[in-house]
């Protein structure tokens, strides 16, 4: 066989495992099984919890801080142990980040109670009630509506950050100082979230 041949050969099979190493799925991950933390009050059906965190009424509160065991992921899931049950943490809503990037965020390795003992007893309650009260910083809201989903929010460093609920979406208005100003959606949906 030629050299020519071979070369061509050569270079057409590196191409060929290049393009597929290109093409693996988003969910085929780096990170591995570790214990950590639930960012954020979330909620849950008992064996979903999406990065939406859409409240329906019918789901119950999982609080910040909640022991979680990080098992596997799946497409565009994390499974985790929750109390010795297994639930899907999905990442619906912000696909924008990969899924190593979306672990570390909703189930970082420290615990943020500990961040949450230094708060005001008030701001503390409203966090794990899932509510959002004026002069909240963007990490309190984090932890008590969780992340804001990049779908709807690709730059969170903007002054608002919209989140959705059953009856109707509601923005979150920050100060220049990154600061609760205001909360903004149709007056049930405030009623259920925001406390001033």
């Amino acid at each position: 066989m030629p050299a020519c041949t071979t070369v061509l050969r050569a270079t057409l099979i590196t191409a060929v495992l290049g393009a597929a190493a290109l093409a693996a799925p988003a969910w085929a991950q780096k990170t591995q099984p570790y214990e950590g933390y639930l960012c954020c009050s979330l909620l849950s059906d008992g064996s979903w919890i999406s990065d939406l965190a859409y409240d329906d009424g019918y789901k119950k509160v999982v609080p910040a801080g909640t022991p979680v065991k990080f098992k596997s992921f799946g497409r565009w899931r994390m499974y985790v142990e929750i109390d010795g049950k297994e639930v899907g943490l999905g990442n619906d809503y912000s696909r924008t980040m990969d899924m190593d990037e979306f672990a570390k965020l909703y189930v970082p390795v420290q615990d943020p109670k500990a961040r949450l003992q230094g708060y005001a007893p008030r701001v503390r309650d409203a966090i794990l009630n899932r509510k959002v009260l004026k002069g909240m910083t963007r990490e309190q809201v984090i932890m008590s509506q969780g992340y804001p989903s990049t779908s709807y929010n690709p730059d969170r460093s903007k002054p608002l950050w919209t989140y959705r609920h059953s009856i109707g979406d509601y923005q979150v208005f920050w100060t220049d100082d990154g600061r609760v100003d205001l909360v903004f959606g149709p007056p049930e949906v405030r009623a259920k979230v925001f406390v001033e």
